[in-house]
């Protein structure tokens, strides 16, 4: 007997393995096990087809009917993925009806070769093996071989049936390894741009914590040079100081003005230039605070990493280094000053010790009350909407959340002017009124602008029921205060903003899905219901091979402002990752979820260039449900998500509870 006709028990016993590898897993936990290869994919297979061939040929080319018979792997539109030209010729030739008759049948079909291309191949049998999709709805493909002449009868085919399952099995590893790996690519990159904020973070904090000038400059050049260690960095400062940081030199003017470092500090703006040097990009960076330029960071990449270098943190992380460099300044010119400039320090401490702009604003009305025995102390800042100034702390609690109009009393004077005042006896006074001198009862006064980054943002008002009683040295030190005051300020406004983008997707604006986690996390503990929906765009992928990811990223903005648009003011937008956006909507069922997902799947159909649709995936949560978690909701949303995708994408599937149960 021929050997590979006495392999075949081998293969009868292989032939079963394989129907129990390949048959569809019935349970949820395993959902990996339950994806699908849909219509919508057949064009996109082709490389898998190829590479799990040659897994099948390396796992069965041992095997003699493997090695004795010819194979070839047949795609969608009749064309040869993989194996030997030979066995297509045939299917393409005089057996061409085989085919049709495999993929309207769905089953393995056979024929005796007797009109061969080539005469080697006369008299052996011809098997078309259809290999099906785990719902065994649509053929993925065909594994056409050409078996032995000594095997005939059943044995033959059965072993190709065999082998064919084996192949299917080869094909849905690697379906579901590529899947594996886009999801593990997108969490590294989540997760990567998330440690990348959280060290912007923690480097902002430990810069405002320093009052040293060397220390704040070496803490913006290192932070700089981890996060992006292949530019060329270093500072030019303007300033006769010597630094220890070797990556901080002297800004050397030059007569003609065609440095970029120098076009940049005059300017005072950032500057962005081609260098002489191939391939190689400039930017000078001003560093400075609210008093002046101090120098300019200058930056040498080449044109790859500037694609890359996210610029608006940098330029922000300068910007707070100035201002945390400019304080340093200060605390250093405060130790020629005695009692003045001790009183100085005192107050930038406490104001540093908290970045909450509601914070500073107490702990700077306490220490002025202190500083200047005052009996009353009020501050004021402008408020844009309203059109007027607002108190912002007051120790009279009748004015504590008043508003005044921006040309109103000595605080609008102030405003409008942009001058500090000193008054001696407001009993005198017949030009200005004021309801804080009047509510308290106060005849003297100092009064100076609060400036925050070059702009006056408000007043800041000192009173004493007695009259005379600030000097003119109180005056001209409240000035001096004001401006500690207002980089206190200022450095609580960036540090907002910072949290803000901590929380925000730089791309779309929409806030990150960490900030999303945490906010479901929120309303669980607090509401009685809500519900998701993940938002997917479909065949993102092919947008981008197509289009470019330049017009990729247009689109992912395109269907973000869509989504922004649809939905109401308390509800939370996210992007969840990749092309997949999230919405959850407090205290809505699914059925109320539904409408706003099938309002975003419209507009996207109808508004998006180049068009293109989404897929949606919705699940609620209620206080009544047996598990309520952000996980779980999370899970659900993504199942009815997939469950869209699979179904021939463009349309909304909901995953409820219940459904999680039953399955």
């Amino acid at each position: 007997m021929p050997e590979h006709q006495q392999d075949f028990s081998r293969y009868q016993s292989l032939f079963q393995t394989n129907i129990e590898v390949a048959s569809p897993i019935d349970s949820s936990d395993l959902w990996l096990g339950e994806m699908d290869i849909t219509e919508y994919d057949l064009p996109y297979v082709r490389e898998i087809l190829q590479q799990s061939f040659e897994d099948w040929r390396t796992e069965t080319g041992s095997l003699p009917l493997s090695q004795h018979s010819n194979w070839a792997i047949i795609d969608h539109e009749g064309a040869c993925a993989a194996g030997e030209p030979s066995v297509h010729a045939l299917i393409e030739g005089p057996h061409a009806g085989l085919l049709s008759h495999c993929l309207q049948t769905r089953k393995l079909v056979s024929a005796v070769i007797d009109h061969p291309i080539d005469p080697v191949h006369e008299g052996r049998t011809l098997c078309l093996i259809p290999i099906l999709s785990r719902s065994e709805e649509l053929v993925i493909t065909v594994m056409a071989c050409i078996l032995p002449r000594d095997i005939s009868g059943p044995p033959g085919p059965n072993a190709a049936v065999a082998s064919a399952l084996h192949y299917r099995s080869c094909f849905f590893r690697r379906y579901e390894h590529i899947f594996i790996s886009d999801v593990m690519k997108v969490q590294k990159n989540a997760e990567h741009e998330a440690s990348r904020r959280s060290i912007l973070f923690q480097i902002m904090q430990r810069m405002h914590d320093q009052i040293d000038v060397d220390t704040v400059l070496t803490e913006v050049l290192n932070s700089i040079a981890v996060l992006y260690p292949s530019i060329q960095l270093s500072l030019l400062m303007s300033q006769d100081h010597q630094y220890s940081n070797p990556k901080v030199r002297p800004l050397v003017f030059h007569p003609f003005g065609e440095d970029i470092c120098v076009r940049a500090f005059m300017d005072g703006r950032l500057m962005i230039q081609d260098s002489k040097e191939k391939d190689y990009v400039e930017i000078g960076i001003p560093f400075g605070g609210k008093q002046g330029i101090y120098g300019v960071f200058h930056l040498k990449m080449t044109q790859e990493l500037k694609e890359d270098l996210d610029l608006q943190l940098i330029t922000m992380m300068i910007d707070t280094a100035g201002n945390a460099f400019e304080n340093a300044k200060l605390y250093e010119q405060s130790n020629l000053l005695i009692h003045e400039l001790r009183l100085i320090n005192e107050l930038t401490q406490r104001l540093n010790q908290s970045l909450q702009l509601a914070d500073i604003y107490k702990f700077a009305n306490e220490e002025l009350l202190n500083i200047f025995n005052a009996d009353y102390c009020c501050i004021l800042q402008f408020n844009e909407k309203r059109n007027a100034l607002e108190v912002m702390s007051c120790n009279v609690p009748s004015l504590s959340k008043d508003t005044f109009s921006k040309d109103y009393g000595f605080g609008g004077l102030v405003f409008e002017k942009k001058e500090p005042v000193i008054l001696s006896d407001y009993q005198l006074n017949t030009k200005v009124s004021s309801k804080l001198m009047e509510v308290t009862e106060s005849q003297s006064l100092i009064a100076t602008p609060l400036t925050v980054n070059g702009k006056v943002m408000g007043a800041i008002l000192l009173t004493h029921r007695s009259p005379h009683f600030f000097s003119y040295d109180n005056y001209r030190l409240l000035q001096t205060l004001s401006s500690h005051i207002g980089l206190s300020v200022s450095n609580a406004l960036l540090h907002a903003e910072l949290r803000r983008m901590a929380n925000r997707d730089m791309l779309t604006d929409m806030f990150a899905r960490h900030y999303l986690d945490e906010a479901i996390q929120h309303h669980q503990a607090n509401d009685f219901c809500g519900s998701l929906i993940v938002v997917d765009i479909d065949q993102f992928k092919q947008v981008n091979d197509t289009y470019g990811h330049q017009k990729g990223d247009k689109i992912l903005k395109q269907v973000s402002k869509i989504v922004k648009s649809s939905i109401r003011p308390e509800d939370i937008p996210a992007r969840w990752g990749g092309e997949e956006l999230a919405v959850y909507l407090p205290q809505l069922g699914v059925h109320q979820a539904m409408k706003v997902a099938e309002t975003i799947r419209t507009r996207v159909a109808e508004e998006t260039d180049p068009g293109v649709t989404v897929s949606s995936g919705i699940a609620e949560w209620c206080i009544v449900d047996d598990q309520v978690s952000v996980d779980s909701l999370f899970y659900r949303a993504d199942m009815a998500l997939y469950r869209a995708k699979n179904s021939g994408r463009n349309q909304i599937q909901i995953q409820t509870q219940t459904e999680d149960t039953h399955e």
